[in-house]
């Protein structure tokens, strides 16, 4: 049994900034399984990707960090163009290519204690899936994909069609301030966090980027607050990050503050870089630089047993 599977399209992934522009493999999944393979947990995890055999190799350099992953055949890769202003919480998307859907068919074999869902368009995760999986584990969702409505190459913002049948399986929720908006129809984060809470959703995480996060859960409210970066290089994959560090935590029975500032540490580390999250030396090396920033200094020492268990 694998403590913890992630699902979701690798991606191709055109980064543009104000200084460059960047190729690279890009999605959820891709984000995702890089954290957990610096977080000594490679052996209880488990990928389930579906790529062309045209990006086959960022599956290969995954598999070589001893994560174990499923490919579902597609015909396409997910193409991705990001682009970034001076101000790295703006971005606007087009989608070059798409891939097929992931089907309840495709997933009978895989079994997990959390599955995280890491949706990036809207037809990659049917409510039949969603269903499906919520009757197998602990079901984690990033709405972002929900949200996304492909037209021509362009990306809009729509609301989740299924969203209030769909979030009665839901038991944890990533989503931004964008997009809690356009579920809810609030932009005040608590009233949002408790609309979704009432849909169904046990653990929501709304993140707020440089504005830090907030994690509500069992009618509490956490502030989770942001680590500033050394330097602003790369915000894309933060979020993924995120929900790496936070579900990790939560695997291991942390507390959802301590699960939250966890994953705060993590999506700074990320964004100081281009690529996904480098090494432990450099996670650990960060945490105790960070330390100023967490009060009680009992969560910073549980993230040190927690991380090299």
């Amino acid at each position: 049994m694998n403590d913890i599977c992630c699902i979701g399209h690798i991606t191709l992934d055109k980064i543009v900034t104000p200084e460059k522009t960047t190729y690279m493999p890009g999605g959820t999944s891709y984000y995702f399984s890089h954290g957990i393979s610096h977080l000594n947990n490679t052996q209880h995890y488990k990928l389930v990707t579906s790529i062309a055999n045209t990006e086959i190799q960022a599956v290969e350099e995954i598999r070589s960090k001893g994560i174990n992953v499923k490919v579902i055949p597609t015909n396409k890769t997910v193409y991705f163009e990001n682009i970034y202003g001076h101000n790295q919480d703006e971005r606007t998307q087009r989608v070059l290519a798409k891939a097929d859907p992931f089907t309840v068919e495709g997933l009978k074999n895989v079994e997990a204690h959390i599955f995280h869902l890491g949706s990036l368009l809207a037809d990659d995760f049917s409510l039949d899936v969603v269903k499906y999986l919520s009757g197998k584990g602990i079901l984690a969702v990033d709405a972002q994909g929900y949200l996304r409505e492909v037209r021509g190459e362009n990306v809009y913002a729509v609301d989740w069609t299924d969203k209030i049948e769909a979030l009665k399986y839901v038991d944890i929720l990533k989503v931004n301030e964008h997009e809690m908006e356009v579920l809810t129809g609030s932009e005040d984060v608590k009233e949002a966090a408790k609309i979704l809470a009432g849909w169904g959703v046990k653990e929501v995480l709304i993140t707020l980027g440089s504005l830090g996060s907030v994690v509500y859960a069992e009618g509490k409210f956490y502030e989770i607050p942001a680590y500033p970066p050394k330097k602003v290089v790369d915000a894309t994959g933060c979020g993924d990050t995120y929900a790496t560090g936070y579900l990790y935590l939560r695997n291991q029975g942390a507390p959802y503050d301590e699960a939250g500032c966890f994953a705060a540490a993590m999506s700074t580390l990320k964004l100081e870089h281009h690529g996904p999250s480098r090494g432990q030396k450099k996670i650990y090396g960060r945490l105790s630089e960070i330390a100023i920033f967490i009060q009680n200094s009992s969560k910073l020492e549980l993230f040190f047993i927690t991380v090299k268990a």
